[in-house]
């Protein structure tokens, strides 16, 4: 699992991983989309003649990855990651940002192990706190001011 924008390094990672999948004779299951993590793994797993399925949230084929020899198209939007996640053994999380997030919490939450590449949690909710929606509290009276503060914008 992995986000669908990455940094060259992480591609890098994400495609040899999906190259030592497929050399171990498993499955490559990710997302199918044409971008990031998604299409660099597809691509290591395609290139080294391993079997690729892309779970894929929209109604249609415009973003599947060329490497995904068994594309499915849900139209679910994001609930996909429920597939995702309950259709594997074992979860890898290379960078991404929420949905990669949802993808963890779920295979934790299903008592699935769960190996983070390269991938630090915390540093995805700040990438995606430029809305000001992340808020952190020690107290509960933290909780009480933040919920006035932000309950004035409503």
């Amino acid at each position: 699992m992995g986000g669908g924008k990455a940094t060259r390094k992480d591609e890098k990672a994400a495609y040899r991983l999906g190259g030592l999948i497929a050399k171990e004779g498993w499955i490559l299951l990710n997302g199918g989309r044409n971008a990031g993590i998604m299409e660099a793994s597809a691509k290591g797993a395609f290139d080294h003649g391993g079997l690729t399925v892309g779970i894929l949230p929209d109604d249609n084929c415009d973003r599947v990855s060329e490497y995904i020899k068994i594309p499915i198209i849900t139209g679910m939007g994001n609930a996909r990651n429920c597939i995702n996640v309950l259709s594997s053994d074992i979860v890898v999380a290379c960078p991404g940002g929420l949905g990669t997030l949802s993808e963890i919490a779920l295979a934790l939450k299903n008592s699935k192990a769960v190996i983070l590449l390269n991938f630090d949690g915390e540093k995805a909710l700040e990438l995606y706190n430029t809305k000001n929606l992340l808020h952190y509290a020690k107290t509960p009276e933290q909780v009480i001011d933040i919920i006035k503060k932000i309950h004035i914008h409503f």
